[in-house]
């Protein structure tokens, strides 16, 4: 009886006053995990947000206004939070490379519009009050490894006397840590020339499985010996872990990667699915670099014959003749050559053209010809007495060392320049002086400041180890000659390189002046090609640039329909752009051929 009349209790409350406080929202925690901010100047548009989210609630939105820089590694899209999905569990906060995103202390939202829990979050809140932040990346809520691994490499007192490599390479413990702290965004893939697959092999090598890093390297990359050295790694520039640390090693884990399997087995994994049915077409490359190298390799693997003409004893063009073997083995190139010759390629060296045959010679005995030479010859300062027998080319004397010529080294030289040329003309004489004198007496003059120099760091940081002398924001001003002998080089203060329209037109003063003793000068401000080659009449057939450079389409073609032209002679040095050179004339000669 007393269940069945306990509920009129209740009745005897109607007449009383409520008791319970308004329902209010209460203050939540410092660290509650709330609605999300986004810092839209520290977002990159990554997307790692929505790759690390479980249940699917977070998507990237293209943001048309937003700035794209695919090198820089900025990319227009945001990200879109669907609160019917979220757990709210902050892994999208604690993965975010950059620390744009945070959770604040904002959890109320009533509404019977479903659309208004599917927002692009700011750093005002889901409501736009300025909700203070909640959740956020701590040095113990970080899931990412901001410091890279060391990479081993010889000292200075090991080095520089000799051609040995530098960099000695990760071991297994150290490349797996290493790929360990890659997050799979993607950034690097799409600031790469030729859109290398790193994050795949980056994944490959984290996960143990070395073969499939290297058939994720060969998708995109026929020279992954050469750029798993001497690449100029622009995918590093934009890797997302480099907005607040140091950026992944790409290039130093292709490295790894190369060289942890044989020869004959890279070989196998290269060649795997490669097409051997013969087209009957005969391409036809002036040029044995990174971008007819390449064009070969895909050419080839579509069944077509390749014959690459090399003026020198030797295949590699600029990647043998001019970067130092301490830099890139050439037993290593060699290697990524004969990948590219089991395919068939014939390369036949010491052939001239203009000598042994003719350009003509190509356009009638082949369907397709691609002009693909590398820039090997020095551009001169054309200052007073440059023309002094003692006044050599950067790109000659590194041609002569790689050839092993007897070159009659002085006590005192001075090199002319600032980019990587340079260091690398400068680091290898000095090598040479060492061995002969026992000490190194060579100063490197470059236009640019300290700050603002075109060589990589590392190469000026190993320069300076290894003794050379560096003299910044000096122009040359003249050879100084004296009753027809070399003084040395006489050098300038430079105030500005470009003008107010950013157009090279540099300033000095005069009233800083500096006679840099030297009995030797090195000039490495630029290289060009020969083209005496082509012949007058095509030359004149030819479409030029005001740069002395062959007029190309977008495909490479020039305004001839059987000749291509790729790599140094169109677009400057370069191996990782040369090898996207090489991919891009390919495709546009076989569809050329498969008409």
């Amino acid at each position: 009886m007393k269940s069945l009349f306990s509920p009129l209790k209740a009745l005897s409350f109607l007449g009383r006053q409520p008791l319970t406080l308004p329902m209010e929202p209460r203050p939540a925690a410092p660290n509650y995990r709330g609605f999300h901010l986004n810092d839209w100047e520290k977002c990159i548009g990554c997307g790692t947000c929505a790759t690390i989210c479980d249940n699917s609630a977070i998507r990237m939105v293209d943001i048309k206004e937003l700035p794209a820089d695919p090198i820089k590694g900025f990319k227009p899209y945001r990200p879109a939070i669907d609160y019917g999905r979220c757990c709210w569990c902050a892994l999208c906060v604690d993965i975010c490379p950059t620390g744009a995103l945070a959770l604040s202390r904002e959890y109320v939202h009533v509404s019977h519009d479903l659309n208004t829990y599917f927002i692009l979050p700011d750093e005002k809140g889901m409501h736009g009050l300025g909700f203070a932040k909640g959740w956020a990346k701590s040095s113990d809520s970080d899931l990412l490894d901001l410091k890279r691994q060391d990479m081993p490499e010889l000292t200075a007192e090991e080095r520089q006397d000799s051609y040995v490599e530098i960099v000695q390479g990760f071991d297994q413990q150290t490349a797996m840590l290493e790929a360990s702290r890659c997050i799979q965004c993607g950034m690097c893939h799409d600031a790469c020339p030729t859109n290398m697959h790193a994050p795949e092999y980056i994944r490959a090598i984290w996960s143990g499985n070395i073969e499939e890093a290297v058939r994720q390297i060969y998708r995109t990359n026929p020279l992954a010996h050469v750029c798993g050295r001497v690449c100029t790694h622009r995918c590093e520039t934009a890797c997302s872990i480099g907005q607040r640390g140091d950026p992944i090693s790409i290039r130093w884990l292709k490295r790894y990667a190369m060289d942890q399997l044989s020869h004959e087995r890279i070989k196998e994994i290269a060649l795997l699915g490669k097409q051997t049915k013969n087209s009957g077409k005969k391409v036809a490359i002036v040029g044995a670099g990174a971008a007819g190298l390449t064009c070969a390799f895909d050419l080839a693997s579509k069944g077509h014959t390749v014959t690459i003409f090399e003026a020198f004893e030797k295949p590699g063009g600029m990647m043998r003749y001019g970067i130092p073997e301490y830099r890139l083995p050439y037993d290593k190139l060699d290697e990524d050559i004969d990948v590219i010759k089991s395919l068939g390629v014939d390369i036949r060296c010491n052939v001239r053209i203009g000598q042994e045959t003719t350009m003509a010679d190509l356009e009638n005995n082949f369907d397709a010809t691609l002009i693909a030479i590398g820039l090997h010859q020095g551009r001169s300062t054309r200052i007073p007495n440059s023309e002094h027998p003692q006044v050599y080319s950067s790109v000659e004397l590194l041609r002569r060392i790689t050839l092993k010529e007897e070159i009659d080294i002085c006590q005192k030289i001075a090199v002319i320049g600032g980019g990587n040329v340079a260091f690398d003309i400068a680091r290898s004489l000095a090598r040479l002086q060492r061995q002969k004198f026992g000490e190194v007496n060579l100063v490197l003059c470059a236009l640019e400041a300290r700050e603002s120099m075109l060589a990589d760091e590392v190469e000026v940081k190993e320069a300076i180890e290894e003794g050379i002398e560096l003299f910044t924001s000096r122009g040359p001003r003249e050879c100084t000659v004296t009753d027809g002998t070399l003084m040395g080089l006489t050098t300038v203060a430079c105030l500005s390189i470009f003008d107010e329209e950013g157009r090279f037109h540099p300033k000095y003063d005069d009233n800083d002046v500096i006679l840099h003793e030297s009995q030797q000068i090195v000039e490495a401000i630029g290289q060009a090609p020969n083209l005496e080659f082509l012949g007058d009449k095509l030359i004149n057939q030819l479409e030029w640039d005001n740069r002395g450079r062959p007029v190309v389409n977008v495909e490479g073609c020039t305004s001839e329909s059987w000749l291509w032209a790729a790599g140094d002679v169109v677009e400057g040095p370069d191996v990782i752009h040369g090898i996207a050179a090489g991919h891009r004339v390919a495709n546009s000669i076989h569809y050329y051929l498969s008409r």
